[in-house]
């Protein structure tokens, strides 16, 4: 009788463990897949509070200041208030970014929210390399700026 019992429940569980297999090996298809890259959108201008800064001219360089992309809820609505040697020139939110024309030679860039200090960064700027600095935010949801080679 045991054996009978012992036998009908390994039945029981193989069933249950093919049925289960059987109903989600189809919706392996459906798992999601990274998003194609989406090009960064321009800071409207509206929000530019510098704008001499963001006028092309002779003798300036293109510095590119981008906030990347984050599907972190924390940090995704955010907006990053953005310094230029000591002056507020703008804020980024998620995957905006904007172009600054600035003068050859060393340059603070700073970042900061709402729940972050400023952080500044010396920038050298030179006309010599493609000039980029990405915004991005560290597993504990605080703001950081690197210096994208390019």
């Amino acid at each position: 009788m045991t054996a009978v019992r012992s036998a009908s429940r390994a039945t029981v569980t193989a069933t249950v463990v093919v049925v289960a297999v059987a109903m989600v090996a189809p919706l392996a298809g459906c798992a999601p897949s990274p998003a194609d890259p989406v090009p960064f959108k321009p800071v409207p201008p509206e929000r530019i509070l510098k704008r001499e800064t963001t006028q092309p001219a002779a003798g300036l360089v293109a510095v590119e200041i981008r906030r990347e992309r984050s599907s972190d809820v924390i940090v995704r609505f955010r907006d990053v208030l953005v310094y230029v040697d000591g002056e507020q020139v703008t804020d980024l939110m998620n995957g905006e970014h904007a172009i600054f024309y600035l003068t050859p030679g060393a340059h603070r860039l700073a970042v900061s929210t709402q729940f972050d200090p400023v952080l500044e960064f010396a920038f050298p700027v030179d006309a010599r390399y493609t000039n980029h600095a990405s915004i991005v935010f560290d597993k504990d949801h605080r703001v950081g700026l690197v210096r994208m080679p390019k």
